[in-house]
């Protein structure tokens, strides 16, 4: 899928389940909950400790099983070592906590689809004019609908995407501030209910996410 396929169906589905530290031997089940609760856009995030098997191996199950009905990327990006092994393990999208400039830049040279964490007026524009293709307004929780909308005023030209304490009851606040899309963690991929085989009620809990956003 080309990058501005990937873009429309991100615009389109507007909801990214983020995986993190999530082990692969669930990856599988938990991706089979996600598609069946109506999620089918996913962001398996890197570990920082170092140890990167984990995520590559994941995105690599998840694709060999769903790959037709998935977009697969890669989270916690933070530099182009990283950004090379999620190209290669095969993201269609890379996703970082922070404003990294020349990772964005290698990130559109490479063909996928950039969208970089930023938090001030500052940081969202320079991630812009290096090419980001949507901006991900992070920790949005802590920081709130208003101050989106607030930001939106002069920067009504950047997509953001509300990341970091989203949850089904709050995305409207955001969607109304002008957010584009969501990234959801832990609220939706709950580890709880993951190491325990419940993957029953995961499903349930995406048709609701899934459900917020189609209004």
């Amino acid at each position: 899928m080309d990058r501005e396929r990937i873009i429309q169906r991100i615009l389109d589905d507007k909801l990214i389940a983020i995986l993190r530290g999530i082990d692969k031997r669930y990856i599988i089940d938990l991706t089979h909950a996600l598609v069946d609760g109506g999620v089918t856009i996913m962001e398996v995030t890197f570990d920082q400790s170092g140890d990167n098997a984990n995520t590559l191996e994941s995105i690599a199950l998840a694709k060999k099983e769903m790959g037709r009905h998935i977009i697969t990327g890669v989270g916690t990006v933070l530099n182009l070592s990283q950004l090379s092994l999620a190209a290669e393990a095969g993201a269609a999208f890379i996703v970082s906590p922070d404003a990294n400039i020349p990772l964005i830049k290698k990130t559109r040279e490479m063909g996928l689809v950039s969208i970089p964490g930023a938090m001030t007026p500052g940081e969202c524009v320079a991630a812009h004019e290096a090419g980001a293709d949507f901006v991900k307004l992070f920790p949005a929780g802590v920081l709130g609908p208003e101050y989106l909308k607030a930001i939106r005023g002069p920067l009504s030209h950047i997509r953001f995407m509300a990341v970091g304490g989203i949850d089904y009851k709050n995305l409207h606040g955001f969607a109304d501030a002008g957010s584009v899309g969501f990234g959801v963690g832990g609220n939706l991929a709950n580890k709880e209910w993951i190491q325990a085989g419940e993957f029953g009620k995961i499903t349930e809990l995406a048709k609701k996410y899934a459900e917020a956003v189609k209004k």
